[in-house]
């Protein structure tokens, strides 16, 4: 710039001593040289321009080369990955080679005894089966006894309702229905001949066991301690005895209770249900006790040994 503004001044101060023609051309050069001029300026500011393009274009390119300088940093690292990875599988299938091997010469060693143990196991699963079968058979008849039983006494209590409690009680002791009946409700003292009011008891009795004919009835006499002094028994084990098979053929011959399902028996003063050192033991233990329970044939047949 300093050039030109000189040239400028040079001429105006020396335009008095050069002619025309030599002005002119001055003038020209000038005008040429404002045209260079417009012509470095705008290539500078195109320079400025394309400065800041490849700025920008460095910057992003700098950008780039960090972007992509992490995502090879996160291949090494995932490549160094699948290396463990690999090697870790390679160190798994030497192992499971070696101990395949192993197992293969376990084989050959087995395989000798292979036939002989697998028809032992093949009879032991039978044996197995055949007991689970068993248990099961055993469990779902012990179930359905228990049910009948609690059926049983359901019915009966139902049908003894209007039955004083102290003369006639019904209970399950071990899956066993027992009904007590009182010495001074069923016979006279010292007698074995059933009483009006007992027939109406033991007729309500027998319909509800004549509902389950599948169960066995054991018709039990009992005593107090006390000797009897009677000429027409021998001792407490006839009187219980005798009393037994009074109920035994009331339920038979006048209530169609089927007898092979019955059983009659005495146990005199041998089996107390209280102390007879009292009045009301001794009253307790005069009793007549009818036990109803499976038929035991049937129940039993599910104890013995299956066979094929």
């Amino acid at each position: 710039m300093k050039p030109i503004l000189f040239f400028a001044l040079s001429l105006l101060l020396f335009s008095s001593c050069v002619s025309k023609k030599e002005f002119i051309a001055m003038q020209g050069s000038r005008d040429d040289l404002k045209l260079e001029l417009e012509r470095y300026k705008i290539a500078a500011e195109n320079c400025d321009k394309d400065k800041s393009l490849l700025q920008n274009e460095i910057s992003g390119l700098r950008t780039m080369l960090r972007e992509k300088e992490n995502e090879l940093l996160t291949r090494n690292t995932e490549l160094q990955n699948e290396r463990n990875k690999y090697a870790l599988i390679e160190q798994q299938l030497e192992y499971f080679k070696t101990n395949n091997a192993n197992l293969l010469d376990r084989l050959a060693d087995l395989s000798v005894v292979s036939k002989t143990g697998a028809e032992n196991i093949k009879k032991s699963l039978e044996a197995i089966n055949e007991q689970s079968k068993y248990i099961k058979d055993l469990t779902t008849a012990i179930q359905r006894k228990d049910s009948l039983a609690l059926n049983l006494v359901m019915n009966l209590k139902r049908s003894l309702a209007d039955v004083n409690d102290e003369d006639v009680t019904v209970e399950v002791r071990k899956g066993v229905v027992y009904i007590s009946l009182s010495d001074r409700m069923l016979f006279r003292s010292g007698s074995a001949e059933i009483s009006a009011q007992a027939e109406s008891v033991l007729s309500k009795i027998a319909k509800v066991v004549n509902d389950y004919k599948e169960l066995d009835i054991l018709i039990e006499g009992h005593t107090d301690s006390v000797p009897i002094a009677n000429a027409c028994m021998a001792d407490n084990w006839d009187l219980s005895a005798k009393r037994a098979t009074s109920v035994v053929r009331t339920l038979q011959k006048k209530y169609a209770v089927d007898p092979k399902r019955m059983t009659a028996g005495g146990c005199s003063e041998y089996r107390p249900k209280a102390t007879n050192a009292t009045e009301d033991g001794k009253r307790a233990n005069r009793r007549t006790e009818i036990v109803i329970l499976p038929n035991l044939d049937q129940f039993f047949q599910l104890l013995e040994p299956q066979s094929n």
